[in-house]
């Protein structure tokens, strides 16, 4: 996940761990507050996100970060979850979080991502989305 950056082809996905509680509430948190719904999801469980994390070069049995393609490259860890939030109404002033250095910002993602199903649980299957966000979801 360094050097050049990923590109893939569909823009504005957001690839996730579908059984990890954290990250699902994150999907969502993402999908009530992007009224123009502009991002879709993807498991990393599914057949397309095990693809595009495979390309992305993320382990996709033992993930260690989510990943947003936005602009037709693959953002990481806190870049993937500070572009997320940047491109929600109101959210705009996440941008100056870029400002902090990546290895402080990586370094507090990291230490949740280490211990997501510890802290928030982990489901024995991919979370089931409502009607309303499964139209954005890709499998």
């Amino acid at each position: 996940m360094t050097g050049a950056p990923r590109i893939w082809p569909d823009d504005d996905v957001i690839l996730f761990d579908g059984v990890c509680i954290f990250c699902s509430r994150w999907v969502r948190f993402v999908a009530r507050r992007d009224i123009a719904q502009r991002f879709r999801f993807t498991t990393i469980q599914s057949a397309y996100g095990g693809r595009l994390a495979q390309t992305l070069g993320i382990d996709a049995n033992d993930p260690d970060t989510n990943a947003a393609i936005h602009g037709g490259v693959a953002h990481f860890k806190s870049d993937a979850a500070l572009t997320v939030l940047s491109l929600l109404p109101g959210w705009s002033w996440v941008r100056l979080l870029f400002a902090v250095p990546r290895f402080i910002r990586d370094g507090a993602y990291n230490l949740v991502a280490r211990n997501r199903y510890r802290i928030f649980g982990k489901s024995d299957t991919c979370m089931v989305p409502d009607a309303e966000l499964r139209a954005r979801v890709i499998e």
